[in-house]
Formats: structure tokens, C-alpha cells, sequence
């Protein structure tokens, strides 16, 4: 995380100028706030970010996030003005600067939470970045995701990277190649989009999204998460060792001792996140 607990502590007195953050049973939800500019991401839009998802790593109290935006744009990628050397020295912001340069395509692979983007506007270009940083998409049927770079004689070089993550290396290539805009049903198809819901239904499908993985024990979800993205630096000889380890873990977890009572004595579970 580029932020640590200690400097996240104070998240709710701190002003963000370009974010929305409630947090509310057990619930962080982060909405993108700079709807002029098409929620295009600035150094101060991206610091608070990092700071807004730093805080939801450090604090157990915090099981989901949910990345919405305002405005008719999703996120409309980089600002430009950034690249030109444009500081916003007049946001008003509070979040302090590290100094540490934030790597969006890296912003989301240290946070072991379910992180649900509600998309229901247009995405374009570094947009995806926080997409595919996301554990679920839920977009509605209307909004479109479009990655037009090399119409511009530019190459989505860390967008190819997050995509290949989560989507085939053909697709891919051919989005980056072709600079199309696809539909959200493509999207969906293609597995940038978890789930496609209708226009009036986003808010209430993300609600049901949250509820159903709120039930589950968020210190099971936080170690496989983790485990997750641990995996991927285990040699494959030793992948499997390597998980029955992380069980042994997980097996001694104030929840997961919870779960099992819970399910001898034929009642619901009482998480705590520990």
C-alpha cells in the first residue's frame, strides 16, 4: 500500500477534492467526483485514491468497496494536462503526498478485499486500469468501453497489461490493434464485465452483490485474496503447498472458529473479520 494504517487513520477528517468516501456497514464506498473533467485521472485524483484504498486494506472493519463515479463519464483515462507537467496546486485536497510515484495498474494488487466498479456510464483508455483492478464489474447494458490510444498514435501499454490479467491475450491484442468501442454485452463476453444489469438496476444489483458477500467471512475472502496474488511469484512444483500452508491459516481465524460453531450448531455466523 502506498499509504500506511497510521497515516489512513484519519481518513474522515481528512477533504478530498475529487473523491466521495462513505463508509457504511462494513461497506468503503469510493465515488470518482470530478464529473467536468470526466472523472480523467489527475495526481491528486489518483493520490486520493491510493489513499482511499489503502485505508480500506488496513481497517478489518472494512469487508467491500465499491468504486462508483459521478457525471455522464465513467472515467475518461489520464488526464493529459498531467502528462504536459500541469500541477493542481488549487484542488483543496488534503491527502498528503509520499513522493512515491503511484502506478495505477499496480493501485488494486495489495488490496484483498472484493472491490465492485459500478459502471454505468462510458470508460475509456486508462479507465480500464481501474476495471481490471476491480474483483467484479457490474455495468449496465447501455455504457460502453472504449480504448481508442492507437487513433492517437499511442500504444495502451499498462492497459494491455491489467487486461491480460483477466481477459485472452488474442482479445486483447486485437482491442489494442483495432482502437474499438465495444458494447457492454462484448465486454461481458470477452470478461472485463462480471455482470450486466439493466440501466434503472445497477445501484440495486451492486446492494445485492455487497449483502451476498457480506454473509461470507470476510477474513476467509482478505487471506484468499492474498494468497491469490502471492501465488502468482510460487514456482508451480510449489503452488500447492504453498495453499495447504495458507489453510493451516486460515483454519486458525477468530471467523473461520465462528463458521465452524456455526454450522454445528445450525445458526447463522457472527464474523468479526479476525
Amino acid at each position: 500500500m502506498i499509504y500506511t494504517k497510521a497515516q489512513t487513520k484519519g481518513i474522515h477528517q481528512q477533504t478530498f477534492a475529487y473523491l466521495n468516501v462513505i463508509e457504511q456497514n462494513h461497506v468503503l464506498n469510493i465515488t470518482l467526483n470530478r464529473p467536468k473533467q470526466k472523472n480523467a485521472l489527475n495526481e491528486v485524483l489518483t493520490r486520493e485514491l491510493a489513499y482511499a484504498i489503502s485505508y480500506a486494506q488496513h481497517d478489518n472493519n472494512i469487508w467491500v468497496v465499491t468504486l462508483g463515479a459521478e457525471g455522464n463519464v465513467f472515467c475518461a483515462g489520464a488526464d493529459l494536462k498531467t502528462f504536459m507537467g500541469h500541477k493542481d496546486v488549487d484542488s483543496g485536497s488534503t491527502i498528503p503526498d509520499t513522493g512515491q510515484e503511484i502506478i495505477l495498474g499496480d493501485l488494486f494488487d495489495n488490496l484483498h478485499k472484493p472491490c465492485i466498479a459500478k459502471v454505468g456510464h462510458p470508460v475509456y483508455a486508462g479507465g480500464f486500469l481501474l476495471l481490471a483492478g476491480c474483483t467484479h464489474v457490474v455495468a449496465t447494458t447501455s455504457s460502453t468501453f472504449t480504448l481508442s490510444e492507437v487513433k492517437r498514435g499511442i500504444w495502451p501499454f499498462q492497459v494491455m497489461a491489467s487486461l491480460l490479467k483477466i481477459m485472452p491475450e488474442r482479445k486483447v491484442l486485437d482491442w489494442c490493434m483495432t482502437g474499438g468501442s465495444w458494447s457492454a454485452r462484448y465486454a461481458f463476453e470477452a470478461g472485463l464485465v462480471t455482470m450486466l444489469v439493466e440501466d434503472g438496476d445497477l445501484e440495486e444489483s451492486v446492494d445485492a452483490l455487497v449483502t451476498q458477500i457480506c454473509k461470507n467471512s470476510p477474513s476467509a475472502i482478505r487471506l484468499g485474496l492474498k494468497a491469490l496474488q502471492e501465488l502468482k511469484e510460487v514456482a508451480p512444483q510449489k503452488q500447492h503447498q504453498f495453499l495447504h500452508q495458507r489453510l493451516m491459516e486460515v483454519i486458525q481465524t477468530k471467523d473461520a472458529q465462528e463458521g465452524i460453531s456455526a454450522f454445528r450448531e445450525k445458526r447463522l455466523p457472527n464474523w468479526s473479520g479476525e
